[in-house]
């Protein structure tokens, strides 16, 4: 009997989702996004989707998802299937997970509760830098809150929890286990409810403890919630690593944010990242968004169809196969911006990582803050608002978060996510990749630098010949901009010297008539 061919394999994952009907949070996110596209254009016998959707800068819900469904990132699927199709398949639920029940109307508490199956609850500031008070109610709270509404569905099969590899930073090496919130999560959620703003944030190194910023903390305290929940509601943790642009589909380095190596890339590419405190040799482990959306989806399908419930915590990371250091990404990525260099770059790609800090404190302040204030001087003369001062205020502070990970290692242990990639059938396995054997990183970054022009600084393609003259300029001036710098070091040594000659003699003369009888 002949070989089943790939198109006559079982998608067994498909299978486990035709009918369902899901509840997602942070649909609007950048996970979210990639998410509901993948939902739309590879299961299409899905049952409806459910979006909770806030208001937000003076759009509706509604008109939130017609935005979305209309950019970039849902071309393949609306030709696919149409823009109408589209709009039927998803249904908006207004809402907001920082709201006291979370904002949603009794009528669709009501409509959740009899319909949805699956929950996938991604919703959470993924600031690092976030108040306290502010991420304890949406990132812990909303988790209290979502587990809440999941323990009223008649019909619930599985709650999803999105949470991060990087939440439970003491472990050195992260094993694919519940472990003890930092501190008990229902008594954080009641202090900061009935506290002071004021007084929170005073509060907050002390309640942090050792963890470095309100993100970590209030991830491994949802956590923690869900772990308790977990006897009552079928729940599973999801910890995806740091989520970057897309590798293969829909749009290769497709993304709609600068987190992560991708504003490394844009920072250096422009000109304006020359230096970094980093320990060159470290890496972070890194996962493509469509990879870890198929991860989500796997891992789903693992507790559904196999009944796996032994299996509760899934880490979605890549580093147990893949290693990229911090000083291949700043390799790599000024090798492509030479390529595919970006629009008004401000000096030629370049600059280093340092280990000491000292190094680091003084390039900041020759070749990052000294020249942003020449530059916006100019700019002022011109006419214009100053920009530069305010840019590389934003990228110090951006340094204060990624100095802590980028001087820190970290270990995952991934072998649950890698069993259920064992069980996958050569369909599955080309509809839901997993598995990076035909990574090309080079590649996968410049179109990361590509897509990165067109969809996040607005730069399309027929603007790169101009780009390219510019960067000779820019070549040029970073070259007679050196030269000039070596001669005034050795004006001011040669100075140096001769003034130090002539103390010297000055002293040792002062000295032998002092000393004559």
């Amino acid at each position: 009997m002949a070989d089943p061919t790939m198109e006559d394999m079982p998608d067994r994952i498909a299978e486990v989702f035709e009918g369902r009907e899901i509840l997602l949070t942070g649909g609007t996110g950048f996970l979210g996004k990639v998410m509901m596209e993948k939902f739309l254009r590879c299961l299409p016998k899905v049952g409806k989707i459910y979006i909770l959707v806030r208001p937000k800068k003076g759009k509706d819900p509604k008109h939130r998802l017609d935005d979305i469904f209309n950019s970039a990132l849902f071309e393949k699927v609306r030709e696919q299937r149409g823009l109408a199709a589209l709009q039927d398949s998803v249904t908006v639920i207004s809402g907001d997970v920082s709201l006291p029940g979370l904002g949603i109307s009794p009528e669709d508490r009501k409509l959740l509760c009899d319909r949805v199956s699956i929950v996938y609850h991604a919703a959470a500031t993924v600031r690092f830098d976030e108040l306290l008070k502010k991420a304890v109610i949406l990132n812990t709270r909303g988790t209290k809150q979502m587990l809440d509404l999941a323990k009223e569905m008649k019909k619930l099969i599985l709650f999803a929890h999105i949470s991060t590899a990087y939440c439970h930073l003491e472990e050195k090496v992260l094993g694919e286990q519940p472990y003890p919130p930092p501190a008990d999560p229902h008594k954080i959620i009641k202090c900061v409810e009935w506290m002071e703003d004021e007084v929170v944030e005073a509060m907050t190194d002390k309640i942090l403890g050792n963890l470095p910023n309100t993100y970590a903390f209030t991830k491994a305290l949802s956590e923690g919630l869900v772990e308790e929940a977990m006897p009552h509601v079928p729940a599973i943790i999801l910890r995806p690593s740091i989520v970057i642009p897309v590798w293969k589909e829909p749009i290769p380095g497709w993304t709609d944010n600068i987190n992560g190596p991708t504003g490394l890339l844009i920072g250096a590419g422009k000109g304006v990242i020359r230096t970094m405190y980093c320990n060159e040799d470290g890496y972070a482990d890194y996962l493509p968004v469509d990879i870890a959306v198929n991860a989500i989806l796997a891992s789903s399908w693992n507790f559904i169809y196999f009944k796996d419930h032994e299996k509760r915590v899934y880490n979605l990371t890549s580093s147990s196969e893949f290693k990229v250091s911090w000083a291949e990404i700043i390799e790599r990525g000024r090798r492509i911006t030479e390529k595919v260099p970006l629009n008004g770059i401000v000096w030629y790609p370049g600059g280093s990582m340092k280990k000491s800090r000292l190094m680091h404190n003084i390039c900041v302040l020759l070749f990052h803050m000294i020249p942003a204030y020449l530059i916006d001087a100019l700019i002022f003369l011109a006419g214009h608002k100053p920009i530069m001062c305010r840019v590389h205020r934003r990228i110090q502070k951006g340094f204060e978060v990624f100095e802590y990970y980028a001087n820190n290692q970290w270990e995952f242990i991934n072998s649950n996510m890698l069993g259920v990639r064992d069980k996958f059938n050569p369909r599955e396995k080309k509809n839901y990749q997993l598995h990076g054997d035909d990574m090309d990183i080079d590649a996968y970054f410049e179109d990361c630098i590509r897509a990165a022009r067109i969809y996040i600084l607005n730069e399309p393609p027929d603007t790169l010949p101009a780009a390219r003259r510019h960067l000779r300029v820019m070549y040029w001036v970073d070259v007679i901009t050196k030269i000039l710098f070596c001669v005034f070091l050795i004006y001011l040594l040669a100075s140096w010297s001769d003034s130090f000659r002539s103390l010297v003699f000055s002293s040792w003369t002062y000295i032998s008539k002092i000393q004559s009888p």
